[in-house]
């Protein structure tokens, strides 16, 4: 067995615990305590000032945008709000912070509490608990693999409002973190309070992982994971530290707290550094900030501006019918949820109008590489061809087909404009259909026989020709009812 590779019956015989902090940047138009811009992608050192490099004599005023985005967050997990809250300075060598230290919250977090719901291994609902969730600055950017002798600084994003997250030890796997990370980034596009880019690290994650023996109640000693480039790579690293902590203590060996890196090409973790013992930050009251104090009303008022969530979204869905699969795509996008809700404004066929949003809508968007955004048609213009099938004046292959294509082609027209013109509408008179239906068991007297000596399957067959006879106009309902009819004669 190679290294760091266990049974899944030694496996078995642990259980991983896992802690995760994630740092969401906020998507204010200044910084968390300046007037500083927060374009991404601007040239280095461009969005600085005074404040921003720590100049001797300035001061901060806090940016009431990341109140908001904080207290919407903490009402969409639940969490309780804090009245007063205070800021600290976190004191430590920055490289990329000119001040010296950061300006946080310490004892004071905004938000306690909350849980995120995601499922555990076995497809169960597990809550996932949060410890706390503060308000805090961000730092530069240091860039070591740009010249090969100094580290190059960016303090374009020193300053930049951040939420951190921090969650209870609750993970019992990879996958838990992976919903997890996946709920919350849905969850800050929601509340339009961040992009939740990874790779851009607007939404930026650390790891503490550790495994004890099942049944145990102490925690084992804990390593801690940074700098990972999407959630998938995290599950991968909390599955790979698993198995090494596993291996490393049935070899006798002891678990050292240390602090990796994941390296993605190797699907391994990497030392970055031995882990110090907490560091002495010498946490104390920001002077120059007053206590930001959060009314019950102003709570109140923000729960008023709320957007409907996914989770609320997704159990609105299932009362609605739709599987746990088609309420899960649908709510997996806000765009597309919204515009899915604007769809069922006006229809409630809600199979109906998930299936186009699936289907039609999402291959247009896929072949032309664009957003919902983008889409031409209204809302009310798909529930129009939904109503054209369920009344039976279009087939649904026409309206998916032919329909689809000539109302994107020409949106400024209704769908019934389109349909007239493009001679869709279904033949529903029954002489007319008899005749079509006449032609087609005609055209096929050997399987007629074989349909009345047992053979039922061949309905399809006689379906096939009058739709073909028919151009596709006949209505298949009624069609249908024709051909067993003249089949039992």
């Amino acid at each position: 067995m190679a290294k760091n590779e266990v049974s899944a019956d030694l496996r078995a015989q642990y259980e991983p615990v896992v802690g995760i902090e994630i740092h969401v940047q906020l998507n204010t138009r200044s910084k968390a305590y300046s007037s500083d811009p927060t374009e991404y992608g601007a040239s280095p050192n461009t969005q600085t000032s005074p404040i921003t490099l720590g100049h001797p004599g300035t001061l901060p005023m806090f940016n009431e945008g990341a109140l908001k985005a904080a207290v919407k967050l903490g009402l969409a997990v639940g969490a309780q709000i804090r009245e007063v809250n205070e800021f600290a300075r976190k004191n430590y060598f920055y490289a990329d912070l000119p001040k010296g230290y950061q300006i946080t919250q310490d004892k004071t977090p905004i938000c306690n509490g909350g849980f995120i719901e995601v499922k555990d291994d076995a497809g169960n609902p597990k809550r996932i608990n949060l410890t706390r969730i503060h308000m805090e600055e961000d730092s530069g950017k240091s860039s070591h693999d740009i010249d090969p002798f100094n580290t190059l600084i960016d303090l374009n994003r020193a300053g930049v409002p951040l939420l951190e997250i921090v969650t209870e030890p609750d993970f019992r796997s990879g996958e838990e973190a992976y919903q997890y990370l996946t709920e919350m980034q849905r969850l800050v596009r929601y509340l339009d309070i961040s992009d939740g880019n990874m790779e851009e690290g607007s939404l930026r994650c650390d790891v503490n992982i550790s495994v004890r023996k099942v049944g145990d109640e102490k925690f084992g000693t804990r390593v801690e994971v940074k700098n990972m480039n999407s959630f998938r790579n995290v599950q991968k690293a909390i599955d790979y530290e698993v198995h090494r902590h596993i291996a490393l203590i049935e070899s006798g060996g002891k678990v050292t707290q240390q602090t990796f890196t994941f390296d993605a090409a190797r699907g391994k973790t990497q030392l970055l550094r031995d882990k110090e013992d907490a560091h002495d930050y010498r946490y104390f009251n920001e002077p120059d900030l007053q206590p930001v104090i959060v009314s019950e009303d102003y709570v109140s008022g923000m729960k008023e501006q709320m957007p409907p969530l996914p989770k609320e979204l997704f159990a609105k869905y299932r009362e609605h019918g739709l599987s746990e699969y088609d309420a899960s795509l649908l709510t997996d996008s806000k765009e597309i949820a919204l515009y899915y809700e604007q769809i069922i404004e006006h229809s409630n066929n809600y199979k109906s109008a998930a299936n186009w949003i699936m289907g039609s809508i999402k291959s247009w968007l896929n072949e032309k590489a664009a957003h919902i955004s983008d889409f031409p048609l209204k809302a009310e213009q798909i529930a129009q061809l939904i109503a054209l099938v369920d009344e039976g004046k279009v087939s649904n292959t026409a309206a998916t087909g032919e329909l689809f294509k000539a109302l994107l082609a020409e949106p400024d027209k209704t769908a019934a404009q389109l349909a007239e013109e493009k001679n869709l509408i279904q033949e529903s008179n029954t002489d007319e259909l008899q005749g079509w239906v006449d032609a087609a068991l005609a055209k096929y007297p050997d399987k007629v026989a074989e349909y009345k000596a047992g053979k039922k399957g061949l309905t399809g067959l006689f379906m096939g020709e009058v739709m073909k006879l028919s151009r596709g106009k006949a209505d298949p309902k009624l069609a249908s009812k024709l051909v067993q009819e003249s089949l039992e004669k």
